[in-house]
């Protein structure tokens, strides 16, 4: 063959191969300037929700008072650090937390409907802080200045273990595991009405308030927990983005290529978990972020883990942000419960989902 012929040959190869990086590195610079474009827009929000209340600020002096606090008057740094702050941020936290714990739910799973909502981690949560509003009652009886958290975190935290025990169970299928997460939205709800049946009318005024969620009891040592619980488990799971991303292709497709699905699950399953048990103790039932947030992250980032993961995350966090706004802007001098507001956006999401999951690529 002529050296000529040959180069031809070498060079036809090559333009396939030139092509496809070509294409990579363009779908990488997407998916970083959607990232990028999704925190501007978190930013954005948070500014916002800062200057929103009753007493309400200009952007301009929102953002004089965060990057210079001492010539902001004493009334703004009050009203800005000390209360509005802690409430931002936990909204930022916890959307986070509920949109990456139902993110890799929907992986591990490989059900676009599975959420700590969903699943009944978070209707176990209520339960465990409905025995302590309605009767008193500490799980842990030595920690009783939090002991409505500790008790939602105990319950929330059985009940995820109780899922998975049941899921070991031989025959067992991934549709049944979501179908006993829903057994046990039932159950805990059932047992949420026998309490308030016994409780107190000031008791169940305090339950139902609660069970709709709310962040305006959010404090700095709160957020502080619930901020470290999310920096530990991210990394956590970002060590596991290439096995989680395989997870999506099926358990024998993920064994195939090296992949121990069951253990997998269980540790995943402990970890987000972990994530949804401290959102829901310190700030309430708060529904449908866990099954929005990573909807729209897998619809603008797709399933490779390394974009998806950090986009979930940034997509709970900028609704729930834009929900607190939300919750104080709908009816001037009332701040509605947060978890009103996701229930009304997640609903129609929800059924959605559920009457076209069949056309989905699950």
């Amino acid at each position: 063959m002529p050296a000529s012929a040959s180069d031809s040959i070498e060079q036809q190869g090559a333009r396939p191969v030139s092509a496809g990086r070509d294409h990579y590195r363009r779908l990488v610079l997407r998916r970083q300037l959607i990232l990028a474009g999704l925190a501007l827009a978190l930013l954005c929000t948070l500014c916002v929700d800062l200057a929103m209340g009753p007493a309400r600020f200009s952007l301009a002096e929102v953002v004089a008072a965060l990057f210079d606090p001492d010539a902001a008057s004493q009334q703004v740094r009050v009203i800005l650090w000390e209360i509005r702050m802690p409430v931002a941020l936990m909204a930022l936290v916890v959307g986070a937390s509920l949109s990456v714990a139902g993110a890799q739910m929907q992986t591990i799973l490989s059900n676009p409907l599975a959420s700590p909502f969903t699943l009944g981690i978070s209707a176990g949560a209520s339960f465990g802080a409905a025995l302590a509003l309605a009767f008193g009652v500490a799980i842990i009886p030595t920690a009783i200045d939090y002991v409505i958290p500790i008790n939602a975190f105990v319950m929330a935290m059985l009940t995820a273990f109780a899922i998975h025990a049941l899921s070991l169970k031989r025959g067992v299928t991934i549709e049944t595991i979501v179908l006993l997460g829903i057994a046990m939205v039932f159950i805990f709800n059932s047992l949420m009405a026998l309490i308030q049946f016994f409780a107190s009318q000031q008791a169940v005024s305090a339950v139902v308030f609660w069970t709709m969620g709310s962040l305006t009891k959010a404090t700095w040592p709160k957020l502080w927990i619930a901020l470290a619980v999310l920096a530990v488990v991210m990394p956590l799971l970002a060590r596991h983005g290439w096995a989680l991303t395989a997870m999506r292709l099926g358990d024998a497709k993920a064994e195939s290529l090296g992949v121990k699905p069951r253990g997998l699950r269980l540790e995943v399953l402990i970890l987000v978990s972990l994530l949804a048990a401290i959102a829901v103790a310190f700030v309430g039932t708060i529904g449908f972020i866990g099954l929005v947030g990573p909807h729209i992250a897998r619809l603008l980032l797709g399933e490779d883990q390394r974009f998806f993961l950090p986009g979930a995350a940034l997509c709970g966090a900028l609704i729930l942000s834009v929900g607190s706004v939300l919750s104080k802007v709908i009816i001037p001098g009332t701040i509605i419960p947060i978890g009103i507001i996701t229930s009304l956006v997640g609903i129609p999401f929800f059924l959605f989902l559920v009457l076209n999951h069949k056309k989905a690529s699950w």
